[in-house]
């Protein structure tokens, strides 16, 4: 069973109440459609390093909660971030793997391992002390008030579908607007 990724961040964007949101790739190209907001951190160009600048905006802030949204390709590409995550222990960090088993922005190539291996396990392995495998959208929708305040570090591996041509409509993201409006926000938000 899997969810469509666009459902699974209009759930989140419901329950959203001011979390910094670290978006990449895809998802963060619906994300700003989805859930326009000051706080959203969105970036393409960068493979992998998603996880990364989100445990820096959590250790610098942790007055905020940070989300971020990854793919499960990006986090292959940086697998390492995860023990320098669970290392780091931010409290208010929630790391999100949208799991479609490609590397979707590259023409929706399988990943190595597809639908054998497990970023949950990555992730207590590495030392997350909490983790989440999830496939129904229900399931998401009754456990995220409770990931969204739980402490962290947690990693919620959401397992998603293909986007397939739908998400292809989606302006690009290399804007300074959002930018320069994000560091406006952080700034803003003490």
């Amino acid at each position: 069973m899997t969810m469509k990724r666009d459902d699974c961040l209009k759930a989140l964007a419901r329950q959203r109440t001011g979390e910094i949101v670290v978006a990449v790739y895809k998802a963060a190209q619906e994300w700003i459609q989805i859930a326009p907001h000051p706080l959203n951190y969105t970036f393409t160009g960068a493979m992998g390093q998603g996880s990364s600048h989100g445990l820096g905006l959590a250790l610098g802030r942790p007055d905020k909660r940070v989300v971020v949204l990854d793919g499960d390709g990006s986090l292959l590409m940086n697998l390492g971030t995860l023990v320098t995550i669970a290392n780091a222990a931010p409290k208010n960090f929630v790391h999100c793997v949208l799991e479609n088993g490609t590397y979707e922005t590259n023409g929706a190539v399988p990943i190595p391992g597809a639908g054998k291996i497990s970023f949950s396990a990555f992730a207590r392995a590495a030392g997350y002390p909490k983790t989440y495998a999830i496939s129904s959208l229900e399931e998401w929708e009754r456990e995220l008030g409770t990931i969204l305040h739980e402490p962290g570090p947690i990693l919620v591996d959401l397992k998603v579908e293909p986007a397939g041509k739908y998400a292809e409509d989606f302006p690009r993201l290399y804007d300074l607007k959002h930018r320069e409006a994000f560091g406006r926000a952080l700034r803003e938000s003490r």
